[in-house]
């Protein structure tokens, strides 16, 4: 028998070239596999730069048309056009049209007096619209020294240290304190129907009044300037009223008392008493 001839070591010269042929295959394998790992990342972040390159210019391209250049405010009484502009225009990206229209959508607002909510048109890339919905605010009472405007349901929406113009101011109720948004405690809550009633006639024919007044069988006085107006009680309210349009003209610069709390089908005649 032959014996296979051995190194030194023991090992056989053709098993150490196939150990080397078998790591020589591992290297390359090895290789390879980095290979492809290292092209594959320099695709991914080669892609990577071309999205972020590509959103860059379409920041740029968005930034640039939308900006904004024309401004309408629609629905604002309490406040100037100028003030609803400063009021929504703040901020840093305040210039874009389509950042505001998505800000405001259906944004209700608590930090401003008197608006419930506002949101934004977009009339065209460069003009926005400012749609303002106030508070439905029927009259206001003093009390400590501040103005407490309530809503129809007699709710106190507001404080305030100024008038606000158009709102009238009520008197003759009874309540012993006011807090914010709870209902004044007045006896009888149906007077807040009949608050409603007048001022919603008041406006249906474009006349202000300063002050309504409400007696103890809650029979109205309406006060223009020097001049006041007794309503009396809902009786014919809507032609009462209709009837007052025409003759306030004639009251400018007078005082006195109109008389007006008998008004009825059959009796239809008004007088005016100089004071």
């Amino acid at each position: 028998m032959r014996l296979k001839k051995t190194n030194r070591q023991g090992t056989s010269k053709l098993d150490k070239y196939d150990t080397f042929r078998k790591f020589d295959k591992v290297d390359k394998n090895l290789y390879d596999k980095l290979a492809a790992h290292s092209f594959r990342k320099k695709i991914a972040l080669l892609m990577a730069l071309c999205v972020i390159l590509l959103l860059i210019v379409l920041g740029v391209f968005i930034s640039e048309k939308y900006k904004i250049r024309n401004v309408y405010v629609d629905g604002n009484t309490h406040y100037s056009d100028e003030e609803i502009r400063d009021m929504v225009l703040k901020g840093k990206l305040s210039n874009n049209s389509i950042y505001l229209s998505i800000l405001y959508r259906n944004k209700e607002i608590k930090d401003i007096p008197f608006i419930e909510t506002m949101d934004i048109t977009i009339v065209s890339a460069d003009t926005i619209q400012i749609n303002v919905y106030e508070k439905a605010l029927a009259g206001y009472v003093e009390f400590l020294g501040r103005y407490m405007y309530f809503d129809k349901d007699g709710t106190i929406v507001e404080s305030s240290e100024e008038k606000t113009a158009g709102i009238p101011q009520v008197t003759g109720l009874k309540y012993g304190y006011v807090i914010l948004y709870q209902k004044l405690p007045v006896e009888d809550e149906s007077i807040f129907k009949q608050i409603l009633s007048i001022t919603q006639l008041l406006n249906k024919y474009d006349i202000f009044t300063d002050k309504i007044y409400f007696d103890d069988s809650l029979e109205m006085t309406l006060y223009f300037g020097d001049a006041k107006v007794m309503i009396g009680n809902q009786d014919y309210l809507d032609e009462k009223i209709m009837k007052l349009k025409y003759i306030l003209p004639e009251l400018t610069g007078k005082k006195g008392t109109l008389r007006m709390e008998n008004y009825s089908e059959d009796m239809k005649n008004i007088t005016f008493q100089l004071e």
